[in-house]
């Protein structure tokens, strides 16, 4: 993610690539469903990468995880995607995340998503990071987090959560950019292959699409 996300910004940087990855049409570089989908995300999450200091713990580590939370929740919500860090690392974090949560905001009004879509989406988080906090305040959460890490599976680690969500926000923003509202849609879909949809509807992540 640290290599990811200033790679892309930098091939934006250098007119590589349509920014925002909403924008782009099947014609253009990486305008294919996988990349709109994965760089949508990491458009997102290069707040999180911006949060000066790196401590990057507050996000991945199991004992840091309740500091992180209960600075999350105290936040206030704001509808900014430019912002100003104020150098306590949880606060910048916080007002980070809801700024990519924003940014994904912004991005499905760009694209023609259906509003109904994208109502409620910093209360949605909101909720998970609320059900994450009373699974780390129950006996043993150091311990579960380690035996799920330890079999590939995911602990309510705010990163985790952050990433997953971004995943989920950015698919229906793909979906009205590459294949169109119900009014261009089947103008759109003659370029397409016949198992795109389908696999797409059916995929939890752009690295479900290998090979289209």
């Amino acid at each position: 993610m640290a290599d990811r996300v200033p790679r892309y910004l930098d091939d934006v940087d250098q007119g590589k690539l349509i920014y925002p990855a909403c924008r782009r049409t099947l014609s253009d570089a990486d305008g294919d469903v996988a990349s709109v989908w994965d760089q949508t995300r990491l458009e997102a999450m290069r707040y999180v990468m911006m949060v000066p200091g790196r401590e990057f713990g507050l996000l991945s580590e199991a004992a840091r995880q309740l500091e992180m939370i209960d600075a999350y929740l105290f936040q206030r919500p704001h509808a900014e995607t430019v912002i100003e860090f104020t150098g306590t690392a949880t606060a910048d974090f916080s007002v980070a995340i809801l700024a990519g949560l924003n940014w994904l905001t912004q991005c499905a009004q760009t694209a023609g998503v259906d509003p109904a879509r994208q109502s409620g989406t910093i209360r949605h988080f909101r909720k998970l990071v609320t059900l994450a906090q009373q699974w780390w305040l129950t006996e043993g959460a150091s311990e579960r987090c380690a035996h799920l890490l330890s079999h590939g599976e995911q602990p309510p680690l705010m990163l985790y959560m952050i990433w997953s969500e971004y995943t989920r926000l950015a698919k229906p923003i793909t979906a009205a950019a590459i294949f169109g509202g119900s009014a261009n849609r089947s103008t759109k879909l003659v370029a397409l292959p016949a198992d795109l949809i389908p696999r797409f509807e059916a995929a939890g992540d752009p690295g479900d699409l290998a090979g289209i």
